[in-house]
């Protein structure tokens, strides 16, 4: 992940690289409501620890904004639909925030339910 991402103004230009990004991707989604944790991608039901974070976050970009993929672990029993659109935009809005980029997209792949924390 070694891209970066850049805002421009009158006084300048500030590139974000897509592993600052994923680390706020990382710490923003398990706050989120019915997510257990981060998961590695492709493999399913495997948290990752909290130094590992970005390891189950792609962050891609185009004109028309950021590309994030996000793979997480969901508390079982809950509304698998409704947890992931929490997370899109909880992950979205904070993304947004803190960088002051467009976020085109956020895909959540859920990789396994697990009982709660």
């Amino acid at each position: 992940m070694e891209a970066s991402h850049a805002v421009s103004s009158s006084l300048g230009r500030i590139a974000i690289s897509s592993d600052a990004i994923a680390q706020i991707v990382g710490h923003t989604a398990p706050e989120c409501y019915g997510v257990v944790g981060m998961a590695a991608k492709g493999r399913v039901g495997r948290l990752l620890p909290l130094d590992r974070l970005k390891q189950g976050i792609t962050v891609g970009g185009g004109s028309e904004g950021l590309r994030i993929d996000l793979y997480v672990v969901v508390e079982y029993g809950l509304n698998l639909a409704e947890v992931a659109a929490a997370v899109r935009s909880r992950v979205a809005y904070e993304v947004e925030r803190l960088t002051g980029l467009t976020v085109a997209s956020v895909e959540v792949h859920i990789q396994d339910m697990r009982g709660a924390k």
